[in-house]
């Protein structure tokens, strides 16, 4: 199958490297000194166990143009600069092209096929142009959630910091015969993978997380595991949850997991820093509109108060503008 991989960062690149690994035709799109790193030595994949592997892709580019038609295309770019790339991806489909999202958070096609009050609804925060609704055919898209965690350790380097599974469904809840394929596709590059009949509610589950852990961590520079065992930020981090869950309840969402349960699985992780907390070390833009803006958006057109997530959400856009300018990120280090 012809894949290709739109952002070979830690997930992007976990999945690209796994799936050529497997036989697949893999083809990736970045830039920088990763992309060069990769196109002189291959995707260097380094599993939690320390196995190393090294994947020779297809094609490495920094153009999507100059990947050609493709069977299946890896949206794997951070949610804030999918518009810098949409207006390429329909260079790249052909009639039964698939197009699977992993971004963190709530996606921007949530309300494509729903179905309820709000079927086929732009949100707003997370697709203020339309420019992602214009150029990417929500048709083609299956949706998937991501729970591996995993973190570029140098250029053209992927290290697997823990999990292997990819949930994926199709946005009307059915099995089709593309649905299946992916899976079979997935299964057989080395990751677990189920259908479900509602994307969604998996999608809410891994936002939970994200919408509390990724902001906190930001802003204390905490792992996940210490954000767990100190008190006041897991309660913090429960409140939110628990504000989250009252707007996705008004959605039509069935929580299968509680909040501690939720809890007690981000802990498990251990010291883990989570991807926001990685770009503010970066420099990075961070993912403000997809983990927290979008669902401060649902909450209000479900006149669903939502303070403590609106308190985070300002701290973490402050810092974020912050950042952008003054051109750095912002990391712990030893006191002089």
């Amino acid at each position: 199958m012809r894949i290709c991989v739109v952002g070979a960062g830690a997930i992007g690149g976990l999945m690209g490297a796994k799936l050529a690994l497997s036989g697949e035709e893999v083809t990736v799109i970045d830039q920088g000194a990763h992309l060069q790193a990769i196109q002189e030595n291959g995707l260097k994949l380094i599993w939690e166990d320390g196995t190393e592997f090294v994947a020779e892709v297809a094609k490495a580019t920094d153009k999507v143009e100059d990947a050609g038609v493709q069977d299946l295309i890896i949206l794997s770019l951070k949610a804030h600069y999918l518009e810098q790339v949409a207006k390429q991806i329909p260079k790249i489909t052909g009639p039964d092209t698939m197009i699977v999202t992993v971004q963190n958070g709530i996606p921007w096609w949530y309300f494509h096929k729903h179905g309820g009050e709000f079927d086929g609804r732009r949100i707003e925060s997370l697709d203020p142009d339309g420019v992602l609704g214009k150029n990417i055919d929500a048709d083609r898209i299956i949706g998937c959630v991501v729970y591996p965690a995993g973190a570029v350790s140098a250029p053209g380097v992927i290290h697997h910091v823990e999990g292997d599974r990819f949930p994926i469904g199709e946005l009307d809840g059915s099995e089709s015969e593309r649905v299946q394929k992916l899976h079979d596709l997935l299964v057989n590059a080395g990751f677990r993978s189920r259908i479900l009949d509602d994307i969604r509610s998996e999608i809410w589950l891994k936002a939970w997380g994200n919408l509390s852990f990724n902001p906190i961590s930001a802003l204390t520079h905490a792992t996940l595991v210490d954000i767990c065992r100190f008190r006041e930020t897991r309660k913090l981090a429960e409140t939110m949850m628990a504000e989250a869950q009252a707007i996705a309840e008004k959605l039509g969402i069935t929580f299968r997991h509680t909040i501690e349960k939720r809890i007690a699985g981000a802990e498990s992780v251990g010291a883990h820093k989570t991807s926001m907390l990685q770009d503010v070390e970066a420099g990075r833009s961070l993912e403000t509109e997809a983990l927290i803006g979008a669902i401060l958006e649902l909450g209000r057109m479900t006149e669903t108060p939502a303070p403590a997530i609106e308190a985070v959400y300002a701290c973490v856009k402050l810092l974020n503008k912050v950042m952008v300018l003054e051109g750095a990120g912002v990391r712990v280090s030893d006191a002089a």
